[in-house]
């Protein structure tokens, strides 16, 4: 029996588990070859982000030693995967090492020069190749013939390898076996709980566009191939069936395709069926058409939470020229962003810092454009990716990089447009900016300080910088040395959580909006200001570590499924009808109008805080309350479940 162990590692430290999709692909293509299958014992060890290399050894060698150690690497696992082939050779010598995966494909040079313990580079889709590879090692254990598999390069001796034929991209998809529908990757967890923080799909692959900056179109190819309405079908019915709360399209452009619209059709068939999923998150077609519309409306129709990312990048026609990137004109995003709001659909914008023939003075002013339409805004530093048409040109482009302490990203720190001390200050701008705009952090106080203070969103974030940097309160010293050079998502998690945890730094954020924003309102504004903050801090999600005790001022609902707020929470204005107001551009300012809401957020944000998307959906929701409304009862005591599982009652779904 030839042992082989599939390794996969997250990107962030998460408390809940990423799918390992890549591995279960891999899985599945072995378990379902007849002739394959029987001979192989094929194990997933799915690892943390946050896992050292000495627990992920732990985790993959304690038990036995595998004959063949397969890795889908990704930049921020390339150097943990490198150690861990080191410890496999010194395990079992005459063992296999396999790197695949976007970061490695068509890279051997590279790969086999800095990881001497790696053996084999899958270059292109791998489930064929990996197929392939092992039937040769199972036909021939000590010469296995690498030569006539294609798709991948095989060291022969010290740093030199020879490269096979290139392996032509997956035409029919379904020859690939379904890693949930053959069990590859399991969908509950010892406990009877789905253990991931999301479901992962793929309804198609490959990209029409070859972005500068991105591998997707070059490396999976330009031409889209779809998987069959049957099978995903199928799969969401198991989705359904074990109660999978958000389900994360992979694909490069979801809304493009006639297909995406039958997606929809029965993803929503299986929500009615179930009750799940009750969410759904994808990368967004970049041109948004009719289909992209009417798969927007009928979503919402039924009550499904997503977030609508419009990929712009940047707004300099510079620098989206060398982006080799056809981007939606001002007026259209402008059009879409409406029709959205209109639509009552959250939708995001993604831009990145660093692109060649951008400023920071071009940047601010388009970031602070889209912030007056959507002030969720996702900025991103700008990484040089292999098969990049960036990474080719980077001399052209003046490109100054610099590879990341525990990952094999490359940073850019200038270029021809952006020197090494702007792109310095611009990282601590994209720091906070993440947490308050992408994470949002502030929801509703963006509109306020442009309307009533005259503060652009780009002044606001660095008005409390300034308070930041001068300030000497213990938590937000804390909180400034948790600023990082380079604005990774790691730090930025970080720093999040800060936020949420520390009250008192919470509170000295408080007290800058309403001494540096708040004064500067109009007179007739400024005793609405505070109160908007304090409804702010009361509509964030919950905040609640495994352990910790109830949030002050939370109970739980008869269920054990939600956070309500303890009393009703008076305001001495209409809150809610106050900012409609001010969002909608009326600066009229609001009269007296003593208003209580009951406050209700789900239970599991603590789990995915790190991640903007499926952290949205655990904003907490405001019911104005009528003034007599009497107090709600004391909560009677809860048999309390961890934050973020699912209580489920009847029959065990254990044997589906």
């Amino acid at each position: 029996m030839l042992k082989i162990a599939l390794v996969q590692q997250s990107a962030w430290d998460l408390p809940v588990d990423s799918m390992p999709l890549a591995a279960g692909y891999l899985k599945a293509v072995l378990d379902a070859d007849p002739d394959i299958g029987p001979e192989v014992d094929v194990r997933i060890h799915n690892m943390r982000g946050g896992w050292p290399v000495n627990e992920m050894t732990r985790a993959i060698f304690s038990e036995e030693v595998p004959d063949v150690l397969a890795f889908s690497v990704v930049g921020w696992n390339y150097r943990n995967f490198s150690l861990l082939a080191e410890v496999h050779k010194q395990l079992k010598p005459d063992g296999l090492t396999v790197f695949g995966g976007n970061h490695v494909s068509h890279q051997a040079q590279k790969v086999f020069r800095e990881c001497p313990d790696v053996d084999i580079v899958v270059n292109g889709e791998g489930e064929l190749t990996f197929r392939e590879l092992v039937a040769a090692v199972l036909a021939d254990r000590r010469a296995p013939a690498f030569a006539a598999v294609p798709g991948l390069s095989y060291r022969t001796s010290g740093q030199d390898f020879s490269t096979t034929p290139e392996r032509a991209r997956i035409d029919d998809l379904d020859i690939i076996p379904s890693p949930f529908l053959t069990g590859a990757i399991p969908l509950l967890d010892e406990k009877g709980n789905f253990p991931y923080e999301f479901a992962l799909m793929e309804t198609n692959r490959g990209c029409p566009y070859r972005c500068s900056f991105c591998y997707w179109g070059g490396a999976t190819g330009q031409r889209v191939r779809s998987f069959s309405r049957d099978r995903l079908a199928a799969e969401l019915d198991l989705f359904g069936y074990h109660q999978v709360p958000t389900v994360f399209l992979c694909d490069a452009n979801f809304g493009m395709l006639e297909a995406d619209e039958e997606f929809t059709e029965d993803l929503l068939k299986i929500h009615e069926k179930y009750g799940f999923p009750t969410s759904l998150e994808a990368n967004w077609a970049k041109n948004k058409s009719q289909r992209f519309h009417r798969i927007v409306r009928t979503l919402k129709q039924n009550g499904f939470k997503s977030s609508f990312t419009l990929a712009l990048q940047t707004l300099s026609d510079e620098a989206l020229t060398d982006m080799r990137r056809r981007n939606m004109k001002l007026n259209q995003w402008q059009d879409l962003a409406e029709w959205l709001a209109a639509e009552g659909m959250e939708s995001f914008v993604e831009l990145i810092w660093g692109a060649p023939g951008e400023t920071v003075e071009s940047f601010l002013d388009g970031y602070d454009r889209i912030a007056e339409k959507v002030p969720r805004i996702a900025v991103y530093p700008l990484l040089l990716l292999p098969n990049t048409d960036y990474s080719e040109k980077r001399e052209l482009h003046g490109f100054v990089t610099v590879r990341g302490e525990s990952d094999d990203f490359e940073y850019v720190l200038a270029s021809r447009s952006a020197s090494l001390a702007e792109n310095f200050a611009m990282q601590r701008f994209m720091f906070l900016a993440r947490i308050l705009g992408e994470n949002q952090y502030f929801k509703r106080l963006w509109h306020p300080a442009r309307l009533l203070a005259g503060m652009t969103q780009s002044q606001v974030i660095h008005s409390l910088l300034e308070w930041i940097d001068a300030s000497e309160h213990p938590s937000v010293v804390a909180f400034r040395e948790a600023f990082p050079v380079l604005a990774e998502s790691p730090a930025v998690a970080t720093g999040h959580r800060m936020l949420h945890s520390d009250p008192e730094l919470d509170a000295e954020v408080e007290r800058w909006w309403n001494e540096r924003v708040v004064s500067r309102f109009p007179a007739a504004w400024v005793e609405f200001g505070p109160h908007l903050y304090r409804f702010e801090r009361l509509s964030r999600p919950v905040y609640q570590p495994p352990g910790a005790s109830m949030p002050e001022g939370w109970r739980l609902d008869a269920n054990g499924d939600a956070y309500v707020s303890q009393d009703l929470t008076a305001f001495p204005f209409d809150v809610i009808a106050a900012y409609e107001q001010l969002a909608a551009g009326v600066l009229t300012p609001p009269e007296p109008n003593p208003t209580s809401y009951e406050f209700r957020s789900r239970r599991g944000f603590y789990l995915h805080l790190d991640n903007h998307e499926t952290g949205a959906h655990y904003f907490a929701t405001a019911t104005p309350l009528a003034p007599e409304t009497p107090a709600p009862a004391a909560p009677k005591p809860l048999d309390l479940v961890p934050e973020g599982h699912v209580r489920r009652s009847g029959v065990s779904t254990a044997s589906r």
